[in-house]
């Protein structure tokens, strides 16, 4: 099931405490360009049909990554990428999209996304995996 754009936007922005839907919107756009550069084939594609078409363009459309960012340099990336941020605004930020993007995903297919990104994104989406 496809959530909604707004529906989306305002899920991440209570999660983030964003002051605006803009703010909201501009974190879910970060995330998900750099999220989408470490997804590849059937686990992109079935994530992308689960976020609201905007968002799945920019999914499916990444930012170029030249290898897996850690799950640290991840936030250091989407601090640099939003004008004005920290790291901790980063992984707050990171995580108020990333939980959404997780709620999005049923168990099964997050549990594929983790399986491509490297050790410590379990966090990011706020799904913490026995170790």
């Amino acid at each position: 099931m496809t959530l909604r754009h707004e529906a989306f936007l305002e899920q991440v922005k209570e999660r983030g405490e964003y002051n605006s839907l803009p703010e909201a919107e501009r974190a879910a756009r970060v995330v998900l360009a750099l999220l989408g550069a470490h997804l590849v084939g059937e686990v992109r594609a079935r994530l992308a049909a689960r976020l609201p078409e905007d968002f799945a363009l920019i999914l499916l459309n990444p930012l170029q990554s030249a290898e897996p960012l850690t799950a640290e340099r991840f936030v250091r990336a989407t601090a640099a990428w939003i004008e004005g941020a920290t790291h901790q605004t980063a992984a707050w930020d990171v995580s108020a999209v990333l939980s959404t993007v997780a709620d999005a995903a049923e168990d099964d297919l997050l549990k594929q996304i983790l399986l491509q990104l490297p050790a410590g994104y379990d966090l990011l989406f706020g799904r913490p995996q026995p170790t």
